[in-house]
C-alpha cells in the first residue's frame, strides 16, 4: 500500500508542475501573437522580392555575365546545410522536426559521394546534430540573447554565408526551418538559396521590361539581399513555429498534470480510506477481546 505522505508530496509537487506549465503556455501565446504577425506581415514582401528577382533571373538566365550568385559554381560537390532550430527546449518535436529532415538529407548526400557541411543556427540543433555528425558543424550562430528577431541578425548569418561562397568554400547552399501554419502544425521546410531558385511570376514574365542598368548588374546587387531576405523570413516562421509549438507542448502537459493529479488524489483517498478501515477493525477487534 503507497504511504500517504508519499502521495500526498507527490500531489503537491505535480500540483507546482502544472503552475509552470500552464504560467508557460500563457507566456507562449502572448509571444505567439507578435510572432506570428511578424512571420504574417513579411509573407506578401518576400513573395513579391521572389517573385521580381525570379522574373530577373529569367531574362539572365544562360547569359555569361549572370551573377555567380545565380549562376553557381558548376558542381554541386560541397553542399552547405545551414539548420535553424531553437535557443530553448520544451516546444515538442519542434526542433526534432527540422533536425530529422536535416539528418535525412545529410545521410542522402552523403549516399551520393557528397561533402557535407553544416552551419547550425540555435543551441538546439547544435545539440541533436553534433551527436552524430560533430565533425560536420563548421559554425555555430548563438541568438540567445536576442529578445526579437531583426533583419541585422539575418544580415549576418546572410554575410557569413555569402563569404564562405565567395571562398569557394561550398557550392550549393540550403536552410533548413520549420514553416508557421498554425498553432499544432509547423512544416519543416528545406529551402535552397545558393545558387539562388526563384519561380517566376507569370504575370511578370508575361509583361515586357526594360531595364536601366541591365539585368545582371541589377541582379548582382539584389541577390545578396535576396539572400538575406530569405534568411529573415526563415527566423521569423521559425520564431512562430517556436511559440505555437511550445504553447501546445505546454497544453499538453498542463492537462497530463492535472489527469495525473485526479488519478493521484484517488489512489490516495482509497489508501487513507484504507487505513483508517484497518483502524477501525483493530479497535473493533481489541473492543471484543476486552
Amino acid at each position: 500500500m503507497p504511504n500517504l505522505k508519499d502521495l500526498k508530496t507527490r500531489i503537491e509537487s505535480v500540483k507546482s508542475t502544472r503552475k509552470i506549465t500552464k504560467a508557460m503556455q500563457m507566456v507562449a501565446a502572448a509571444k505567439l501573437r507578435r510572432a506570428q504577425d511578424a512571420a504574417e506581415a513579411s509573407r506578401p514582401y518576400t513573395e513579391r522580392f521572389n517573385a521580381v528577382l525570379g522574373a530577373l533571373s529569367a531574362s539572365a538566365d544562360g547569359s555569361d555575365a549572370a551573377p555567380r550568385l545565380l549562376a553557381g559554381t558548376g558542381k554541386d560537390d560541397v553542399q552547405l546545410l545551414v539548420v535553424m532550430t531553437a535557443e530553448r527546449g520544451l516546444c515538442g518535436g519542434f526542433n526534432s522536426s527540422i533536425v530529422k529532415l536535416a539528418k535525412a538529407r545529410i545521410e542522402e548526400l552523403k549516399a551520393q559521394g557528397k561533402t557535407v557541411k553544416i552551419v547550425t543556427v540555435g543551441k538546439k540543433g547544435r545539440e541533436q546534430l553534433g551527436r552524430e555528425n560533430a565533425e560536420l558543424i563548421i559554425e555555430h550562430v548563438d541568438l540567445s540573447d536576442v529578445k526579437n528577431v531583426g533583419y541585422t541578425s539575418a544580415q549576418d548569418i546572410a554575410k557569413g554565408i555569402l563569404s564562405r561562397f565567395d571562398s569557394d568554400e561550398f557550392d550549393v547552399a540550403t536552410i533548413f526551418y520549420a514553416k508557421f501554419q498554425n498553432v499544432v502544425t509547423q512544416i519543416p521546410t528545406a529551402q535552397q538559396v545558393i545558387p539562388a531558385s526563384f519561380e517566376a511570376d507569370a504575370e511578370a514574365s508575361n509583361a515586357l521590361y526594360y531595364y536601366e542598368p541591365s539585368e545582371e548588374a541589377i541582379l548582382a546587387d539584389l541577390l545578396p539581399r535576396g539572400v538575406a531576405t530569405q534568411i529573415f523570413s526563415a527566423l521569423l516562421e521559425n520564431a512562430a513555429s517556436e511559440q505555437g509549438a511550445r504553447m501546445s507542448a505546454m497544453d499538453n502537459a498542463t492537462r497530463n498534470a492535472g489527469d495525473m493529479i485526479d488519478k493521484l488524489t484517488i489512489e490516495y483517498n482509497r489508501s487513507r480510506q484504507a487505513v483508517i478501515t484497518n483502524e477501525l477493525i483493530e479497535i473493533i477487534s481489541g473492543a471484543e477481546a476486552l
